[in-house]
């Protein structure tokens, strides 16, 4: 029987402004991307849900963006080298040392949103990015987007890639997440998700909008928090009758 680690963006709730269903997602996922304040989440949020994580099991990420708090960090900000490395760090730090102080420990980085395109495709601020994860923590792994540049670029750096794949969102046929401001950009049924999950999970491809099949071999499937149908999905792949199993990756 094969596994496969499932991930969520999570703690992405501010103020009185809740996102997502983190309880109900929980109990489901093997592992969890922490928002770090910049495209959503506060300090009790933040670690309210690493409590959670803790007592779920569930291995912990880090999960910064853009400075974009009102897009939810969906915008592509321009910042120079220094200035988001120093985002990347301040907020990478945040969680580590809220993580820690709960007994926990940070395993691995996930950029989040415009952010995540950026370095999938982006050299420039790919190599920004990974230098400043260099200089807190080299140990620390990376989630990102499977057969972009940027699993090459970190793998030639020395840091450990994780292989992610999407079983709620849509491909184009070069491997690239449809834009979210796109028609049909998230999958819009529980079954749809689930076809994709066994597509990947089980036979390592998926279908991109176009119809045409390509490869995809993952460590990690990730569905959004902030997805309506998220709790509806993770119930349905842990009733599947198929020989994989949801388990942690080991890091």
């Amino acid at each position: 029987m094969s596994s496969i680690d499932i991930n969520c963006d999570l703690g992405e709730s501010f103020g009185q402004f809740i996102m997502g269903n983190d309880d109900a997602v929980f109990p489901y996922i093997s592992s969890c991307n922490i928002a770090c304040g910049f495209h959503g989440g506060d300090p009790l949020h933040i670690e309210n849900t690493i409590k959670k994580a803790l007592h779920y099991n569930v291995q912990i990420g880090a999960h910064p963006s853009y400075p974009d708090l009102a897009g939810f960090g969906r915008r592509k900000i321009v910042l120079s080298h220094e200035e988001l490395k120093a985002a990347v760090k301040y907020q990478i730090s945040a969680l580590i040392g809220m993580v820690k102080s709960l007994g926990g420990e940070l395993k691995y980085v996930k950029a989040h949103g415009a952010l995540y395109n950026s370095i999938a495709f982006g050299e420039k601020e790919a190599n920004t990015f990974l230098s400043a994860i260099k200089e807190i923590n080299p140990d620390l792994a990376i989630l990102g987007l499977a057969g972009s540049p940027f699993q090459e670029i970190t793998e030639e750096s020395g840091l450990q890639f994780i292989r992610e794949g999407f079983l709620d969102r849509s491909y184009h046929d070069d491997g690239s997440l449809m834009p979210r401001k796109e028609k049909g950009a998230v999958l819009e049924t529980v079954e749809d998700s689930i076809n994709q999950f066994i597509s990947i999970a089980q036979n390592g491809e998926v279908q991109t909008t176009s119809g045409k099949r390509i490869p995809m071999e993952v460590d990690s499937l990730c569905i959004h928090g902030d997805n309506p149908l998220a709790e509806d999905i993770l119930k349905a792949i842990h009733r599947l009758n198929q020989p994989i199993t949801v388990k942690c990756i080991q890091l």
